[in-house]
This record gives C-alpha cells, sequence and structure tokens, in this order.
C-alpha cells in the first residue's frame, strides 16, 4: 500500500503561487496584484481563501495591502530590516542547536565582516561615521546589556556603512543572535575594553578611507575573540 500526499490547505497553495511570481521578478516591487475577486476565478478558489493567502503574504512582508477607491495589494519593497525577520528564526533554531557553535559564528563573522570594513572604507558616508560612534559603549560603566546591544547596533551600522544591502540582510539575524551567559563566562579581563577599543580603531580606519588597514583592524578584530573564547 502506498502512502498518500496531504495536500497543503488551498490558502498555502496560493500563496505559495503568488510568492513564486514576487521572487522570480515575474511581480516586480510596487506591482498590483489581480484583484481578489480576479483571483478568485482564476485559481477558483472562495474571497476568504484568497484573503488569507493575502494575509500570510503580509505577515512575510512581501506584499502591502492599501484601502480605499485605488487599494489594493502590492508587491513590497525589499527593506533588509523586515526581510531578515524571517532569517532571525532560522538563524536563532541553528544558534541554539548543538549544530552550531561559537566557531561557526565566528567563521560567519570573519566571512562578512572582513570584506564588509573594506568595502565600507571606500563607501561610507559621514552619516556612517556618526552612526558607528554613536554605536560606542563604555566598557567601564555600562553593564553586560547595554554592551551587547550596543555591540549590535554598531555591526549592523557597518554592514549599512557597505552601501550593499544584501550585507546588512545577512548579516543582521547573526548581530540579533542571544547568547547565554555561560558564552561571556570566564574571558579574560578587560574583554570588553579591547572590543571597544577596536571598534573605535575600525571607525578611524573608515574615517580615512583606508581599506586595507580596516580589514586588517576586523581580522585581528575577530582573531582576538577567537583565542579570548579558546582561552576560557
Amino acid at each position: 500500500m502506498t502512502g498518500s500526499t496531504v495536500r497543503p490547505p488551498a490558502y498555502q497553495q496560493l500563496a505559495d503561487e503568488l510568492r513564486a511570481d514576487i521572487t522570480s521578478g515575474r511581480l516586480r516591487p510596487g506591482e498590483r496584484l489581480p484583484p481578489e475577486p480576479e483571483l478568485c476565478v482564476k485559481i477558483g478558489v472562495s474571497r476568504s481563501t484568497v484573503r488569507e493567502a493575502l494575509r500570510l503574504l503580509a505577515s512575510q512582508h512581501l506584499i502591502v495591502t492599501t484601502r480605499g477607491v485605488t487599494g489594493g495589494s502590492f508587491v513590497a519593497h525589499p527593506d533588509a530590516s523586515q526581510l531578515a525577520d524571517g532569517l532571525s528564526t532560522g538563524f536563532a533554531l541553528l544558534a541554539h542547536s548543538n549544530d552550531v557553535g561559537l566557531i561557526d559564528l565566528l567563521e560567519l563573522r570573519r566571512a562578512l565582516e572582513v570584506p564588509a570594513a573594506g568595502l565600507a572604507a571606500v563607501r561610507r558616508t559621514d552619516a556612517d561615521l556618526f552612526e558607528l560612534r554613536e554605536a560606542y559603549f563604555d566598557p567601564v560603566n555600562d553593564d553586560l546589556d547595554t554592551m551587547l546591544a550596543q555591540h549590535s547596533v554598531f555591526h549592523r551600522a557597518l554592514a549599512r556603512a557597505t552601501g550593499n544591502p544584501l550585507f546588512e540582510l545577512v548579516g543582521r539575524p547573526l548581530y540579533h543572535a542571544s547568547y547565554g551567559e555561560d558564552v561571556f563566562a570566564g574571558l579574560p579581563e578587560g574583554y570588553w575594553s579591547r572590543i571597544d577599543a577596536d571598534h573605535r580603531a575600525l571607525v578611524d580606519c573608515l574615517a580615512a578611507r583606508d581599506a586595507e588597514s580596516a580589514t586588517r583592524t576586523a581580522a585581528q578584530h575577530l582573531d582576538y575573540i577567537a583565542l579570548a573564547a579558546a582561552s576560557r
């Protein structure tokens, strides 16, 4: 006896079809989706099914729906902070599993941050420098939660300074990751002072538009983190 395949709900099938049209580029950002009555006839489903599919796509930040005479559902313009939400969920699950460790996270950071530092040195704006400096923390007086929050803000600002939204999209879940207190237990004395000093040195490289020094500083920063983690 062969097993039967359970078909997904009708609204899920419709959402999958529309999502494929959006992600493939057949439906472009800002383009209006067919009206609900037209989708009902075309797909052969009820209006409630269509609305459920549209609600699902809206929750995934793929479409926006407006009301009124000129209203309707439109393909959303890409936004890194919103698109990263979906990545954040999967990343958080992996980060808290036995399959991903701190070394894996540091490898990913190195792959992202070192080239990002070089690009940011070339492309940064004065506004980027201001945002990075606003993300400094005080390693003497700030508590751990504050330093972690500022660390996240700093690296997201660095990703934005590359001028390439894909760096922010991929990096944002990494810097939003939450870690257990055990990750920070046993770190060497002066750890957070070194992190703060590295951040400031990196911004100095960006201010001077020195891409070579920026990539070297970013690599040395991650080397220190890896060494500190290994010494715990």
